[in-house]
Order: structure tokens, then C-alpha cells, then sequence
């Protein structure tokens, strides 16, 4: 009988396959959606903290990001940023005005949420829309899922040496390694497999870029259990049987999309 876990992944593996394959408003909009979804499972964790969080101010400063990434360069990112800094400065000062002694910790909170989630969460948008952008995002994710599987399957069976005790005790360095492996092996075999479509992505590109993204997006992955152990919580949510949240699996995801995104600007691929 297949667990909970394997259910979820024939679900949403082919759902996000489909979303990727049909591109344009389709791949926005869902992508939108899900960080979202991010966005009020962090509201959540806030509140679990035991500090206040105001949950429309989270979405719109969240959507304004993604959606200033549809319609504009990523340049115009500062744009987003500086209503980000002003809605959620302006919020602290009226929490601090009724009171609440924990105004400037909620505004740097805040303030984390809505550029962590709407700031890196854009970068789904961006290499969807560079040229091929659909080999590109297809590329990273494969590359995601196979450090996901190689560090879990290897962590679990032969893992001894923790990694971090408080922030996540089940993670271990052997299977940071065999994800990073995995990384490599993905990428390399993605650049031999892919090169009819994109002729500029040679083999040690392949390998930069698996080694990069299952070297750094357990980044993401810690930052967010950080604040799932200070709230107490397992997991982010309870949307995806077997996986958590969504915010539990967006958060490897959003570092990794970013940092393909500036490597394939880099090699000059797009």
C-alpha cells in the first residue's frame, strides 16, 4: 500500500509537469497561488509564536512582488520592496502605539515574511519567463526533486552525523551529500539530455548548476524549520499528506529558482 508521502508526490509532480507545460497566465496565476498559501501558513507559524501578524497586509505585500515579476523586470524590484518596507513599517508603529512592546521584533518578522516569501517566491515567475523557459523550470525542479530523494533516502538509511541538533535533527551529512551528488548527476545528465533544445547548455554548466542548488537550498529549508521549532510545530501546515504545508516544500524550492535563475543569465543560456 503506498504511503502518504508517495500518494502526494504521483498528485503533484505531474500537476506541476502540466502547469509548467502550459506556461503563460496558467504558470503565473498557479505559482501565485501557492506562494500565497506559503504566505498564510507563515502568518500561522507567526501567530503559533504567540506574536500578532496581520494576514492581508502579508498577501498583498507577498502578491505585489509576484505580480510587479509579471508584468516587470526584476529591476523593479526595489519598487516592490519599498511598499513592502512602508506598509509593514507603518503597521509596527500603530502596534506600538496600542501598546504592543514587540512592534520593532513584529516589523522585522513581517518584514521577513513578505520578502522572503514575495521576493524570492517571484523568481518562479522570472525564469518562467526568460526564452526556453520551460526547459528552465523543468530543469530546476527535476534538480530539486532528486536532492530531495537522495538526501532523504540516504539520510534515512545511512545517516549518522546531524547536521543541526536544534534546527532540524533529522538532517544529516551524509544525506546533504548524497543530495548534493544527486544535484551534480541531475544537472550533468539534464544538460546531455536537453542539449537538442538548448545547444548553450553545456555538461560543466549541468554540473554548476546541480552542485549550486543542492549545496544552498538547504538554506531555505532551515530558516523555516528555525521557526517551526520556536513555534513548536512539525510542520507548516497539513495541506500535503505525508509532506506538511506547502510552505514546507517551497522553501528549498524559491532558493533554488533564484539561484538558477542568475546562473542561466550568467551562462548566457536564457
Amino acid at each position: 500500500m503506498l504511503s502518504s508521502r508517495v500518494k502526494s508526490v504521483l498528485v503533484f509532480v505531474p500537476l506541476i509537469l502540466a502547469v509548467i507545460a502550459l506556461g503563460g497566465v496558467v504558470y503565473d496565476l498557479f505559482f501565485l497561488a501557492v506562494i500565497l498559501v506559503g504566505a498564510r501558513e507563515y502568518h500561522r507559524l507567526l501567530k503559533t509564536m504567540g506574536y500578532y501578524s496581520s494576514l492581508p497586509l502579508l498577501l498583498v505585500t507577498v502578491a505585489i512582488f509576484i505580480i510587479q515579476r509579471m508584468f516587470l523586470p526584476a529591476f523593479y524590484s526595489e519598487l516592490s520592496l519599498m511598499i513592502a518596507l512602508t506598509a509593514n513599517a507603518v503597521m509596527a508603529l500603530l502596534r506600538y502605539e496600542q501598546g504592543d512592546s514587540q512592534a520593532a521584533l513584529l516589523f522585522a518578522l513581517h518584514l521577513a515574511g513578505s520578502v522572503y516569501l514575495g521576493w524570492l517566491g517571484s523568481y518562479f515567475i522570472s525564469i518562467g519567463h526568460l526564452p526556453n523557459g520551460a526547459y528552465w523550470t523543468l530543469i530546476a525542479f527535476v534538480i530539486i526533486w532528486l536532492v530531495d530523494m537522495c538526501a532523504y533516502f540516504i539520510g534515512t538509511k545511512y545517516g549518522s552525523r546531524k547536521m543541526s541538533l536544534r534546527l532540524s535533527p533529522k538532517k544529516t551529512w551524509e544525506g546533504f551529500a548524497a543530495g548534493v551528488a544527486g544535484g551534480v548527476v541531475g544537472g550533468l545528465l539534464l544538460s546531455l539530455l536537453l542539449r537538442p533544445w538548448l545547444p548553450g547548455f553545456f555538461f560543466y554548466k549541468g554540473i554548476i548548476l546541480g552542485l549550486l542548488i543542492g549545496g544552498l537550498t538547504p538554506i531555505g529549508d532551515v530558516f523555516i524549520s528555525m521557526l517551526k521549532r520556536i513555534a513548536g510545530v512539525k510542520d507548516s501546515g497539513n495541506l500535503i499528506p505525508g509532506h506538511g504545508g506547502v510552505l514546507d516544500r517551497i522553501d528549498t524550492w524559491m532558493w533554488a529558482m533564484m539561484m538558477a535563475y542568475y546562473l542561466i543569465l550568467l551562462f548566457g543560456a536564457g
